[in-house]
């Protein structure tokens, strides 16, 4: 089996496109994505959860590329957990934590590696359709 880009770049410009029609501040956080990669899946899984109570549109586009995420995995023959929770379910939270850190090491090296590249073409994207 050969090397295959699974349209990172293709989801990325999409995920770009979308938060720009919903909202131009949302772009801004292409580049924290990018820097979040570096501590770790449940880390970047868990930022959605912090910006959902008062910016709404910015957790969307955390929780719109974990999606992309999760579903390139998918592609590749890897599972992801993706618990669709609120930041107030403190419960949930904590599963959803655990099932990422149980991932045995391939996973999460694969995944982190995926998500590197994917933030990587967001922030691409983002420079080319920022205003």
């Amino acid at each position: 089996m050969g090397w295959t880009s699974y349209g990172l770049d293709q989801v990325a410009q999409r995920l770009v496109l979308d938060a720009k029609e919903r909202n131009t501040d949302s772009l801004n956080q292409s580049y924290k994505m990018r820097m979040a990669t570096a501590y770790g899946l449940e880390r970047f899984w868990g930022e959605h959860l912090r910006l959902q109570r008062r910016e709404q549109e910015k957790a969307r586009y955390w929780k719109d590329t974990w999606d992309a995420l999760v579903e390139a995995m998918q592609e590749a023959g890897f599972t992801l957990p993706n618990d669709t929770i609120r930041s107030d379910n403190v419960q949930a939270v904590r599963t959803m934590s655990q099932k990422l850190w149980a991932l045995d090491i391939e996973t999460q090296r694969v995944a982190l590696a995926v998500l590197t590249q994917l933030c990587d073409c967001i922030v691409w994207w983002t420079q080319r359709h920022k205003d």
